[in-house]
């Protein structure tokens, strides 16, 4: 189904256009074996690259389109829509360039944003522990001053794209200064004493890998510390309220790709002497998932705008995440059931749809730490 969406100019509008092209043509036929095999979709990473999508919102200066948040985040959702996998690594990469890309030196920038944006190098965002899940601040990943470098030990977890990335944003510990004591380095995937673990066995997002990422004395240069000590977690912070958005966009794409499955069985399943989708049961069934879908996408776009015009949006970024990713978990699981027996089986996308679902409720913050940060946004207003 082609959603129709309020595009701030005609050169969004061909944007939306190429990318729904490439998603018809690249992604979408190949998601299914990709998914079954556990393989990463690191050609598709580059045809991505290629085609200019891996650096949307950031300034052309450094190879990017700057493009406005609304206008990436429906990009995001065609991409999603046609595989998850994809969406969320599009998305990762996003926000693991935030922080060089607004706190960076100009001549970091030169020197690394080019490589990020265009394709070349694909990133990794390096905030979660073993035991700093929701608590980021009780992280431990130590990083020790050692002349013109940081000796770096620790290990972190549940790395999108560990093992694969070229880079990886990583938040450390530079001091015992509990928050206050947190930087960000960018590490190069190839320094040694960096190793990755082997892949998570996933319920969903098989083609996306995620593994934990160990640091044994790596040894990273201090010029690839952005900004200064101590101002990490903040960055981590910001970049996560954009890359909430970014998983809310996703998860409308998941939901949007099982509302159109479901609404294709149903129109074509015959009982009875008539279509299944005439039956009322069933009509009200499709309503409330177009309904939840629309809403979905309706809290991520308010809250891109308002990011767009420079105005308060870590409430409304939350919201988008809870309330697009409980709708994909409810929209994917009404769709095996409008499917019945066949949804059930491997023969149709939506039990994969269902399976994919569930992680987006979980990571760049969980449902209930977005409602923690809901209930103190209106506790502050």
């Amino acid at each position: 189904m082609t959603v129709d969406r309020v595009l701030p100019d005609t050169d969004a509008e061909d944007l939306l256009a190429l990318v729904r092209e490439i998603a018809r043509d690249e992604l979408a036929p190949h998601a299914a074996k990709h998914e079954e095999a556990g393989q990463f979709p690191r050609e598709q990473f580059r045809l991505l690259g290629r085609s200019g999508l891996l650096g949307l919102p950031y300034a052309e200066r450094w190879g990017g389109a700057e493009l406005s948040y609304e206008v990436y985040l429906q990009v995001l959702e065609e991409v999603a829509a046609a595989w998850m996998s994809v969406g969320v690594g599009l998305s990762v990469h996003t926000m693991s360039c935030w922080a060089l890309a607004h706190h960076g030196t100009d001549e970091q920038r030169d020197r690394f944003l080019p490589d990020m944006l265009g394709g070349d190098l694909l990133g990794a965002y390096a905030l979660s522990e073993p035991h700093a899940g929701s608590d980021a601040a009780a992280l431990t990943t130590r990083a020790r001053r050692d002349g013109d470098a940081y000796a770096v030990t620790g290990t972190k977890a549940w790395i999108t794209h560990g093992g694969e990335a070229d880079f990886y944003t990583t938040m450390v510990r530079t001091s015992d200064d509990g928050s206050r004591g947190i930087s960000c380095l960018l590490v190069d995937a190839a320094t040694p004493g960096l190793s990755a673990a082997a892949p998570e066995r996933k319920m969903g997002l098989t083609g996306s890998t995620t593994a934990q990422i160990t640091f044994d004395a790596a040894r990273v240069p201090a010029d690839r510390r952005i900004g200064p000590e101590g101002a990490g977690l903040r960055f981590a912070l910001e970049a996560l309220n954009s890359g909430r958005l970014g998983i809310a966009a996703c998860a409308v794409g998941l939901a949007q790709a099982a509302l159109d499955e479901a609404v294709a069985y149903a129109a074509g399943r015959t009982q009875f002497g008539r279509p299944i989708i005439d039956f009322q049961g069933l009509e009200f069934v499709l309503a409330d998932m177009a309904a939840a879908v629309d809403t979905a996408r309706a809290t991520y776009l308010d809250a891109a705008r308002r990011r767009d015009r420079g105005l308060p949006f870590v409430r409304q970024a939350s919201v988008a995440k809870l309330v697009a990713t409980d709708a994909a978990m409810k929209v994917t699981t009404d769709a095996v059931q409008v499917l019945g027996g066949a949804g059930y089986t491997r023969d149709f996308p939506v039990e994969r749809y269902m399976r994919e679902a569930k992680v987006t409720q979980i990571f760049e913050g969980t449902n209930q730490i977005q409602r923690m940060v809901i209930a103190r946004q209106l506790k502050s207003a």
